[in-house]
């Protein structure tokens, strides 16, 4: 397995790593929060370690960001809070597991094998709504039989929109997904872009299945 532990305490970070090196696992350390979710949203682990305090971005917002980009790997939170309702709050947000803080690794490691045996859910690579198909194998877009040529940032909009079909998704995180977290969130862009889908995926059919909801966001829905 390759497991990603984000963690901003030297001796705590170091701990896990060399524990989980020891299991003959790869292991990548990040000491912040903007390091941990770039390295997250590249897909190449099995498994992250996730702390809830961090500096430049709470563990929490991570985790939330990463579900909503579709991120569907375990997450194992360690969380210094003790209470239900912090506890509850992370479960929620999309974690897998949870370990309090201070812990004994034998614990950690346990959490971290019953993760790693869950099956994958194996996730079909053709979304749909309606007639509106996309293939996240090929990158083929087609509405009823007909091919529709997209430019990359209009598919990732698209494909996004359409794999949290029926949800409103706002321009904040449609932003956040296509063009990365410094992107300056004032600029038009996520409108410009999905007035051209628009008029490539709608124009010409009588059911429009890109929607608007004022002051909120998009939504894909039939």
């Amino acid at each position: 397995m390759k497991l990603l532990v984000i963690e901003d305490d030297p001796t705590v970070g170091q701990f896990i790593k060399h524990g989980l090196e020891e299991q003959r696992w790869g292991v990548d350390l990040a000491t912040d929060g903007d390091e941990g979710e770039r390295l997250a949203a590249t897909g190449a682990y099995d498994l992250i370690i996730l702390d809830m305090r961090l500096p430049k971005k709470s563990g929490l917002d991570i985790l939330r960001s990463l579900r909503g980009r579709g991120f569907e790997r375990p997450v194992l939170v360690l969380t210094a809070q003790d209470a239900v309702d912090a506890k509850v709050q992370t479960l929620r947000a999309g974690a897998d597991d949870y370990v309090t803080k201070p812990f004994a690794f034998e614990e950690l490691l346990a959490r971290v094998e019953a993760l790693s045996r869950r099956p994958r859910a194996i996730a079909s690579p053709l979304l749909r709504v309606a007639d509106l198909t996309l293939d996240r194998d090929t990158r083929e877009v087609r509405r009823d039989t007909s091919p529709i040529d997209l430019t990359a940032k209009e598919y990732m909009v698209l494909e996004y929109l359409m794999r949290h079909a029926g949800q409103v998704m706002s321009r904040t995180l449609i932003t956040e997904y296509a063009w990365g977290y410094h992107f300056d969130p004032g600029t038009n862009i996520v409108d410009v872009v999905i007035n051209h889908l628009r008029k490539k995926v709608d124009a010409g059919h009588a059911q429009k299945l890109i929607g608007t909801v004022r002051g909120v966001g998009y939504v894909v829905k039939s």
